[in-house]
């Protein structure tokens, strides 16, 4: 478990490899001079669950050539841009806009990174909206340098872009975390609400006062293990449950405004899931377990739910 005691955003730094598997179920962090809650919410934000439980896998299936072998036939129908120069990786930037870019860089003689490349091309074929680049570090001069330019030291090595800026990187990790990490910074899903701020999150709960749906508010960070493992199971909720619960997410490090709505909410540990009905909190989970976080949504929806 982390602990933030600043909450604005900080430049990436060295990242140390780690297996997914060793992921808390929660981050937690700091606030100063916590201010009382200035909503009209308050009352009923009273129900504390500090519930920790591991997350479940979620299962991607492999199919696709190794990334030391782009050339076989296997590899013709891929999605994945394969970059071969400083130049060519600045230009798929640029071109991708405001898209998620997720690039991997790998070596031939890598085998973490020819295990993990199959993954990465069956999550291209199906994610649309995501812009995905592969750079071999030792295929020539120039991704040599490439790969020095991008401060890249180990391989497999993930780095996630958005309007040419790095918002994330990751090194060492399985399919289940590439694919968490995908869905997670994508947020491109129509499914889930995205909440920038306490205006969006007012907005959304007047929308929703009347005709009985259940809001599902999930606030967590933009760099939280535990925020981006659970998210899968948030977006298949979102989707399975969308005639009776609105699911919407904000990440509290986004902006002033995110973070002021965090302490107002009394929010110490992530992800955590607000559950609002008519214009009510009527209760709260922390944690990202799967199987409790469907429970509290089934208790909270009216479901009576035994433990």
């Amino acid at each position: 478990m982390a602990t933030v005691t600043n909450f604005s955003a900080k430049p990436i730094s060295t990242v140390v490899p780690r297996p997914s598997s060793a992921v808390a179920s929660t981050s937690s962090f700091v606030f100063f001079d916590a201010k009382p809650n200035s909503l009209a919410l308050k009352q009923s934000l009273r129900n504390r669950n500090p519930i920790r439980r591991r997350f479940s896998a979620v299962k991607v299936k492999a199919g696709a050539a190794s990334p030391g072998k782009v050339g076989s036939p296997a590899a013709k129908d891929e999605k994945v841009q394969k970059i071969h120069s400083g130049e060519e990786f600045d230009e798929a930037l640029q071109k991708a806009k405001s898209k998620l870019v997720v690039v991997e860089f790998a070596t031939s003689k890598s085998d973490q990174s020819n295990k993990i490349y199959p993954f990465m091309v069956e999550l291209s074929r199906t994610c649309n909206d995501v812009v995905f680049l592969l750079v071999m570090g030792d295929e020539s001069e120039k991704t040599r340098e490439l790969c020095r330019r991008e401060k890249i030291e180990k391989v497999p090595h993930f780095s996630f872009y958005k309007s040419m800026e790095k918002i994330h990187e990751e090194e060492g990790i399985g399919p289940d975390q590439l694919m968490g990490d995908v869905l997670y910074y994508g947020d491109n899903h129509s499914a889930v609400v995205q909440l920038h701020g306490r205006a969006d999150v007012e907005k959304l709960i007047d929308e929703n006062r009347t005709g009985g749906k259940l809001i599902v508010l999930d606030v967590g960070l933009k760099h939280c293990g535990p925020c981006v493992k659970v998210y899968p199971t948030v977006l298949k909720l979102s989707r399975s449950m969308s005639e009776t619960v609105v699911f919407a997410r904000m990440n509290g490090d986004e902006n002033d405004s995110c973070m002021e709505f965090l302490k107002d909410m009394n929010v110490i540990e992530v992800p955590t899931f607000l559950f609002i009905r008519d214009g009510d909190i009527c209760g709260r989970y922390v944690g990202s377990g799967k199987g409790e976080l469907i429970g509290e949504i089934l208790r909270y929806s009216g479901v009576r739910v035994t433990y």
